[in-house]
């Protein structure tokens, strides 16, 4: 866990408006009890998880692909290759939608928009330190054209079938 005080209450207010926000339907399913704090998601969303990123094409067709997430800070960060169509679409798009789904028991739904990281942005050491320390190896040295991301959500809702079953299942105070 690597968010500040600052970080969390600021994906608290977040996850807040997003879930006033959002259709009667959906606060159905996520209500009160199912509904994930930013506390809960930063503890639950540490190491790798399996994210599914949503681009759009220039014809305007969307296109989803699962990559490596790593939730630092408060949010998102992945990476791909330069020479990746999801790359290319990111560029020209960047709003994206991100998702993270674990089974029946954890999900987290998201859009946003995606900004390139670059060696002089203040958390690039950080952010590149926790890739590797994870994999052993740079995410730099993977392609001939590493690109690092980092996601600005605008709307996320976190959500638990069973949100008190899973903090405590996965060790986690609520």
């Amino acid at each position: 866990m690597l968010e500040t005080t600052d970080e969390i209450a600021a994906l608290q207010r977040l996850l807040d408006a997003s879930h006033a926000s959002a259709t009667d339907h959906l606060r159905s399913i996520i209500n009160d009890d199912r509904r994930l704090s930013a506390r809960d998601l930063v503890a639950l969303l540490t190491g790798m998880k399996v994210i599914a990123v949503s681009t759009v094409t220039a014809r305007g067709e969307p296109r989803i692909s699962a990559l490596d997430g790593h939730f630092l800070h408060g949010t998102w960060t992945f990476g791909t290759s330069g020479t990746a169509a999801k790359a290319r679409h990111m560029q020209a798009r960047p709003a994206v939608s991100v998702a993270h789904v674990d089974n029946e028991e954890l999900a987290v739904f998201s859009h946003g928009r995606v900004e390139r990281m670059r060696e002089s942005d203040p958390d690039w050491q950080e952010t590149i330190g926790h890739w590797t320390a994870h994999y052993g190896s740079s995410p730099l040295e993977w392609s001939d054209e590493p690109h690092m991301y980092r996601y600005r959500p605008h709307w996320m809702v976190g959500y638990a079938w069973k949100r008190s079953e899973l903090l405590a299942k996965r060790g986690i105070e609520p």
